[in-house]
């Protein structure tokens, strides 16, 4: 069996094997990835026509598949469960990278709003110093 060109690279997402190669990549029989599909363990991408195509991370998961299944003695529900769970971290991990760019924006901008306070306001800011004093103050200054 021949690979893809060297000089070409795809996408790890892009579906471009057939259920035949992707077979023979994986080390299994076709039959198994169609049952892996219909169990939701691995679902490639569909052509118009309904043809499985496999991307090389689906290729990678059916190989991640069969290792947790004859190495680690994992069913296949579980096995399902944890392909959910590393999908979840992963979207989760994701999200923590978002919201950490997402702070790092607003305390740039917290930064740059802060210097951009005069000097001579800042000069009129007192600081608030605890005290139990009670000071009654009344217009006009009668005291």
């Amino acid at each position: 069996m021949t690979m893809p060109d060297a000089g070409r690279s795809f996408a790890e997402d892009a579906p471009v094997f057939v259920i035949s190669v992707a077979a023979e990549l994986a080390g299994m029989h076709a039959q198994t990835l169609r049952q892996y599909d219909r169990l939701g363990l691995v679902s490639p991408g569909r052509t118009p026509g309904g043809g499985r195509r496999y991307s090389p991370r689906d290729v990678a998961l059916l190989r991640e598949v069969q290792r947790l299944s004859q190495e680690d003695g994992v069913n296949l529900a579980g096995i399902k469960r944890i392909i959910e769970l590393e999908s979840r971290v992963e979207a989760l991990q994701t999200r923590v990278a978002e919201l950490l760019d997402e702070l790092e924006l607003a305390e740039t901008r917290r930064i740059a709003a802060e210097s951009a306070v005069s000097a001579a306001y800042r000069r009129d800011l007192v600081p608030r110093t605890s005290s139990s004093a009670l000071v009654v103050w009344r217009p006009g200054g009668h005291a």
